[in-house]
């Protein structure tokens, strides 16, 4: 079991980076031994400090539930991290500008979000799943990395905030009894497009997300009731799902795009400044 000393120091290191906006070594760099378990612990610690400073945790983001793109990040499973009043930003239909200023080495990531309106199940049935679903929404993720060139091990990296910078929300639509089933046909079979200004940068599909972005749901609710010490999801959460696509290094002054074929979700534009 790691220690509370090393727990601490880990996050009042990534904490910093964060607030001076710069890279440090990985965690695994220095502890080889540094593993999965220790990274949630530091997600732990800097959740009470986060706490303590008046943010508000809105929800969490599930990373890497897109396999294809586990080779190149040199991970073999989804993590997770919390996400904030400070960090989640509601645009509604129309376009934004996100200043880039606040991250380090960031990159877009297009994604399908939902609002819980309680518990999700532990099941392999997207229809029961989006039972827990209040309304799924359009979102771009903007993800950052603390260590150079995003080199990092699977704990190294939630730890760091589970690469967490801010999530853009699009407008919602309400999932609802007559709709469900439809819905979840369409989450695996849809394909999502991303685009900036005029060029299609990447193309992926709703299966690409373990399956599903409402399987991920699942997935989520089974590793957090995995450990206790963790709270179980509720009504109110919002949960995004993971990235569609890979994830794309942006710019200052580029205008991103998403569209969500036959979802039926209304995509994001996004500029940066």
């Amino acid at each position: 079991m790691r220690i509370a000393a090393d727990v601490d120091r880990i996050a009042e290191t990534l904490l910093a980076a964060w607030a001076a906006r710069s890279l440090v070594d990985s965690i695994s760099s220095a502890d080889v031994n540094f593993n999965l378990d220790g990274a949630y612990d530091v997600l732990g610690s800097i959740a009470n400090r986060r706490r303590r400073d008046g943010w508000k945790c809105l929800g969490r983001k599930i990373g890497f539930t897109n396999g294809t793109i586990w080779s190149r990040y040199g991970v073999d499973r989804p993590m997770w991290a919390h996400m904030w009043d400070r960090t989640v930003v509601h645009a509604e239909s129309a376009p934004v500008t996100v200043p880039l200023e606040p991250f380090v080495q960031p990159r877009i990531e297009p994604e399908v979000v939902f609002k819980l309106s309680g518990p999700v199940p532990a099941t392999d049935d997207p229809v029961r799943i989006l039972e827990s679903v209040d309304w799924m929404a359009p979102g771009f993720e903007i993800v950052h990395c603390h260590f150079p060139e995003w080199r990092f091990t699977l704990a190294d990296c939630t730890a760091d905030f589970g690469l967490h910078g801010t999530l853009v929300v699009g407008e919602p639509v309400a999932v609802t009894s007559e709709s469900r089933a439809t819905i979840a046909a369409h989450l695996s079979t849809f394909e999502a497009t991303l685009s900036c200004g005029n060029a299609t940068i990447d193309r992926g599909i709703g299966a690409n997300v373990l399956g599903s972005p409402a399987l991920a749901l699942a997935h989520l609710t089974r590793v957090v009731d995995e450990k206790p010490s963790q709270t179980p999801l509720s009504a109110g959460e919002i949960i995004t799902t993971g990235t569609i696509t890979d994830a794309w290094p942006i710019e200052r002054g580029q205008r991103w795009t998403s569209d969500y074929g036959d979802l039926g979700l209304n995509g994001l534009t996004v500029t940066f400044s």
